[in-house]
């Protein structure tokens, strides 16, 4: 990313956040990095921590940045992006993680072709470990499609997909993390039901979460496969996986899946 001059970001909430701060990581230089964020707190925030370049004005990151991320909520998007299209470079590459914007739906708010790639990152990334896909608009080149997959690897790993995939990718890894999160509660809560202290029950959950999810990453094993080495026969591992099966909780991720990538086709015909 060494010939990036300036990146920034319109929008300094969670996602921006995790960028910035892989960035920073990386060793690229805080003085190229810039943001526009209408909440003062936010702006505090982000300037105490991190020591980049905070404003309020959207059309300062636009007209001094050659790379920008839209980091904004999708329900403001067309108010924000008809804001900014005056000061927009045909030189300047947008990078959306609006959730439901079609490449094209970004584009048209611009008179010259704007250059834009779209990204659908995950919360994790605000530990490194994000999962994000990527795609790229009508008026992008290959290079474009390289330099923002270096970009978001600085924050976990990056698939590059055909964008009609991304409503998918948008219920599966972007929405993903809640469902999650939702599991290792209630693996703690079933822990203290059973006579466990909270914050071991919870302690336990996590790392059980962890190392199974790593498992999987670093041997390349089938889950399935992994799952059947610890289910011994009439032991307690397949007894708990049978009242899972019973239960639907295999479909019910499914349809949570299906839903959530539904929810994103809505907001983008919003």
């Amino acid at each position: 990313m060494t010939n990036i001059q300036k990146i920034g970001f319109v929008g300094g909430g969670n996602m921006a956040e995790a960028i910035i701060k892989g960035l920073l990581e990386a060793a690229f230089p805080i003085e190229k990095i810039m943001v526009s964020e209408p909440s003062d707190l936010r702006r505090e925030h982000l300037s105490d921590t991190y020591n980049v370049s905070v404003v309020s004005d959207n059309l300062e990151v636009i007209r001094q940045c050659d790379l920008v991320v839209l980091a904004i909520k999708p329900q403001i998007a067309d108010e924000v992006l008809s804001g900014i299209a005056s000061a927009y470079r045909k030189e300047t590459l947008l990078v959306s993680i609006l959730a439901g914007a079609s490449c094209a739906h970004i584009e048209q708010h611009f008179d010259s072709a704007a250059r834009v790639i779209r990204v659908m990152p995950n919360t994790p990334a605000l530990v490194g470990e994000g999962a994000t896909a990527i795609c790229q608009g009508h008026n992008t080149s290959h290079d474009d499609l390289l330099l923002v997959s270096h970009l978001f690897e600085t924050v976990g790993q990056v698939q590059v997909i055909d964008e009609r995939q991304m409503d998918a990718v948008t219920g599966l890894s972007g929405s993903g993390p809640a469902y999650v999160y939702t599991i290792i509660e209630a693996l703690a809560d079933g822990g203290v039901r059973e006579g466990l202290r909270r914050d071991i029950a919870h302690a336990l959950a996590v790392q059980t979460v962890v190392g199974a999810a790593l498992m999987v990453r670093e041997t390349g094993e089938h889950p399935a496969i992994l799952r059947d080495r610890v289910c011994s026969p009439g032991g307690t591992a397949i007894t708990g996986v049978s009242t899972l099966e019973r239960n639907g909780l295999r479909t019910t991720l499914m349809e949570a899946v299906s839903a959530a990538a539904v929810r994103s086709r809505e907001l983008g015909g919003e």
